[in-house]
């Protein structure tokens, strides 16, 4: 035994986690590695990602190890990569295997996507399983780990996973914890945006959204003669020619949000895409908002936000119906009217989950103990 295996035997549990990819599959797996360290401090977290992934930047910047594998990317459309997949998938696992036995893991927990199948079949028969599903409908991965786990979570019902407990998505702690109306005053400053006046936040993902930029910002001096402030990240490849109307609360385009806690703080309401860790997000700090459903893949965007709409907390725009003249009958008056954003957020907030990171710990230790 070498002396690093002595340290490790000596150190606390060794979870594993396995969502590498997006940050949709990163950053519920970062707040589960979170919420572990608080509860038990000894613990090690040790993620599971490719070279091709934001992982490599995401998991280093917040302290845990990362272990590549190669990937293995599932083909959507008969190719010549179909037939190598079978060599790819062995050669991923074994490489997990190699992974998993030095760093002694306790539990491997999955998210989904190109990493976590790998994880899944290489820790089966050999380390315990727990599968967390964050979409409304789960995809092949989570599906193939939920057969062999010992525990299954997801954030809404009929995932498509059989006796999954719901618990939400994990969230980072600075976003469950938010004090939106502390941090107003001072978000309002960060952004240059009015003290006082209603507020839209308008993001389309981290890249932008074409469709969302032009119809939103169209309205701009809608939105002035409103009296409604907007916050706008359109995306570092983009730009908007929004021109201040004088007097009027201002138009903030911004390229990136580094400070999403600022920017919930500073927003009365947003209009967004839906993918489940933004409606889980936008859900736990209780902002009303107006869903714009990324148009690919099997329609999951919308499902992720039926629940909040049909509670009354937000709106839903198709993509190919989002103009800038709907934007001006709908969104505009729905910003300008404080009575139905506070019954909204009201509605949003409780259908939000602020604990799935806790919960899932729990959940996580409690299989290692047996």
């Amino acid at each position: 035994m070498t002396g690093q295996d002595r340290a490790i035997q000596q150190s606390g549990p060794c979870v594993v986690v396995a969502g590498g990819g997006t940050a949709g599959h990163i950053e519920p797996a970062l707040a589960l590695a979170d919420a572990v360290m608080r509860l038990r401090p000894d613990a090690r977290v040790v993620a599971l990602g490719t070279q091709r992934g934001l992982e490599t930047t995401l998991v280093p910047a917040r302290g845990y190890q990362l272990e590549l594998i190669p990937p293995v990317p599932m083909p959507r459309k008969p190719t010549p990569d179909l037939l190598k997949l079978p060599l790819k998938v062995r050669e991923s696992v074994k490489r997990t295997r190699e992974v998993l036995d030095r760093v002694h893991a306790d539990v491997v927990v999955g998210f989904g996507g190109y990493v976590a199948l790998p994880a899944y079949l290489a820790a089966r028969g050999r380390v315990p399983i727990v599968v967390h599903e964050a979409n409304a409908k789960a995809g092949l991965a989570n599906k193939v780990g939920a057969k062999f786990a010992e525990r299954v979570a997801a954030a809404v019902p009929d995932s498509g996973l059989p006796d999954a407990q719901i618990i939400g998505i994990p969230l980072r702690h600075s976003i469950t914890t938010l004090n939106r109306a502390a941090l107003r005053a001072q978000a309002r400053a960060h952004f240059g945006l009015h003290p006082d006046a209603p507020t839209l936040l308008v993001f389309g993902g981290s890249q932008g959204a074409r469709s969302i930029n032009n119809a939103v910002s169209g309205a701009a001096s809608a939105f002035a003669q409103a009296g409604v402030g907007v916050l706008h990240a359109h995306g570092p490849k983009n730009t908007l020619a929004v021109q201040s109307v004088p007097g009027a609360p201002a138009y903030v385009p911004v390229p990136y949000l580094e400070r999403m806690d600022l920017a919930y703080a500073a927003a009365d309401a947003v209009l967004c895409r839906s993918g489940a860790m933004t409606v889980a997000e936008v859900s736990a700090v209780g902002l009303p908002a107006v869903f714009v459903p990324l148009p690919i893949g099997n329609g999951e965007q919308a499902h992720n936000a039926a629940p909040v709409v049909s509670a009354g907390g937000g709106l839903m725009i198709l993509d190919e119906h989002l103009t800038t003249q709907r934007v001006i009958s709908e969104v505009v008056p729905l910003v300008a009217d404080r009575a139905r954003l506070q019954s909204m957020s009201r509605a949003t907030q409780s259908s939000g989950h602020r604990e799935a990171d806790e919960i899932l710990a729990q959940m996580v230790l409690e299989v290692i103990r047996k």
